[in-house]
């Protein structure tokens, strides 16, 4: 019991004093040049235009799924805003994306977790209002599409379902930062070896951290997936994620 105390008193020291700097996996307010952060915007906005039609679609089809999708949500949000220190004093975090993007699809996952970034801006101050399109394209849109594509071709290959969900979360984890050490990188290009100097040091910090989190990622997103698939396959079999004939 005490050692279970210790660890929440851990986690709870964790997420009040992480430096936030502009090398964690949200990109802080105003580290981004205007030009840049309008750029991302405009970018990130059709795929939230088309996220919102999307989620709108699937509840009225099957509303029973709104719990389901309420989940996703609080999923993203309470992982993405576990932030870990890295060894340059910087922090990582999972994102929680590869969930919802496989039960809900990729433009789903674009409103759910542009919501997540704009409530951790305001409340916890991580992220920011004018780099929110950067940090949405990255971990709302880039990260779920790469979760999804991954997770389905896995799939049509016939590997079980539960290495193409951790295979989908993980590399939604992982593509994720290598988006954003390449908004860093084009915002910021190095004065020696330009971008690619510039994507390599990003990238580089990023991974000492990001590799493990996103092997813990995937396989946090398989034992959720499976908790699902025993207690709510009649959604899974609704959503598609799983034939009608699964059991």
């Amino acid at each position: 019991m005490k050692r279970t105390n210790w660890k929440i008193i851990y986690f709870v020291i964790l997420l009040l004093f992480v430096p936030k700097r502009a090398l964690a996996m949200h990109i802080m307010e105003g580290f981004l040049p205007i030009e840049w952060a309008i750029f991302w915007w405009a970018v990130s906005l059709p795929f939230l235009i088309l996220g919102y039609r999307s989620i709108r679609s699937k509840v009225r089809e099957n509303p029973e799924t709104k719990m389901i999708l309420g989940l996703s949500g609080a999923f993203v949000f309470i992982l993405s805003a576990l932030k870990i220190p890295s060894v340059t004093g910087s922090s990582s975090h999972p994102t929680g994306v590869g969930l919802g993007s496989i039960l809900f699809g990729p433009l789903a996952m674009s409103v759910v977790g542009s919501i997540v970034l704009l409530f951790q801006a305001v409340l916890l101050a991580h992220g920011g209002l004018t780099t929110l399109g950067a940090n949405a394209f990255s971990m709302a849109v880039c990260g779920p599409f790469i979760a999804y594509f991954v997770f389905k071709g896995a799939t049509k290959l016939g590997w079980s379902f539960s290495l193409a969900v951790f295979l989908a979360a993980a590399f939604g984890d992982l593509g994720t930062y290598v988006v954003t050490s390449v908004q860093l990188a084009l915002a910021f290009p190095s004065e020696v070896g330009g971008f690619m100097a510039s994507f390599s040091k990003f990238a580089g910090i990023f991974a000492l951290t990001q590799i493990p989190l996103a092997i813990s990622e995937g396989l946090l997103t398989v034992v959720v997936m499976n908790f699902l698939k025993k207690y709510n396959l009649g959604e899974l079999k609704l959503l598609r994620v799983l034939s009608k004939e699964a059991r």
